[in-house]
């Protein structure tokens, strides 16, 4: 039998695993796909069919949009992580640990502000006023749903958990919020659990996106140097 000096020492308890999360705009992806199937079906309908400048003419400005279609609408990403927030914005990445992270804004835009003060928009979490107006209306129908009391025949309209509305649909308990606003509030949680932590601590990060800015300015010089020589 192993003496009780002899006895391993048991298991401190590990944090809870967190996994990355990626916010993308949806609406931006689906922009941003549109625009490109366009712009190819532009360039290869001049390329085919152009004479004389024409071809080179547009597949400059295709050069100059592009990159600036691709930064606009299929970059801009938000990773979540334990330790970081990463933020991809049309032309640059900022790596920002949650000790650096002073507070996330909510206005007419999304932004996150390190304790030096600097602000970045976040780009992938664009603020929609008209789905914040149709939560607000739907928070108001819930609380009247749960303020009006039992249903005829025993059916409570909120419900356990929330119960079922009008139509059909769950009542929740809580303030009803805008998909952007929801997930602010949810990075806001992670980052007052987080900023303490050890593994959370370091310097703000920013890279600029070359492959977005070089391939744009090369195609803006040649469309001038098109347009100059008539």
């Amino acid at each position: 039998m192993t003496s009780p000096e002899h006895q391993s020492p048991a298991p401190r308890p590990s944090e809870p695993e967190y996994h990355e999360r990626v916010h993308r705009s949806v609406a931006g992806i689906v922009g941003g796909v549109l625009l490109l199937g366009v712009a190819g079906w532009i360039g290869v309908d001049a390329v085919v069919t152009g004479e004389g400048r024409a071809p080179w003419l547009v597949l400059a400005a295709l050069l100059l949009a592009v990159p600036l279609v691709v930064a606009f609408t299929l970059r801009p990403a938000v990773y979540v992580g334990a330790d970081r927030l990463r933020v991809r914005n049309p032309f640059r990445t900022v790596v920002l640990p949650w000790g650096q992270v002073a507070g996330l804004r909510s206005g007419y835009s999304n932004e996150v502000v390190s304790a030096a003060g600097a602000k970045y928009q976040l780009w992938a979490l664009p603020v929609s006023l008209r789905a914040r107006k149709r939560a607000a209306r739907q928070g108001m129908r819930a609380t009247a749903d749960r303020a009006a009391g039992p249903r005829p025949g025993g059916f409570a309209r909120g419900g356990p958990g929330g119960g079922f509305g009008p139509g059909g649909g769950a009542v929740p308990e809580g303030p009803v919020r805008a998909a952007t606003d929801q997930i602010m509030d949810d990075l806001r949680q992670l980052h007052a659990d987080r900023q303490e932590a050890k593994t959370a601590q370091g310097e703000v990060r920013v890279r600029w996106a070359y492959e977005i800015a070089g391939p744009a300015v090369a195609g803006a010089v040649l469309l001038a140097v098109l347009l100059a020589v008539g």
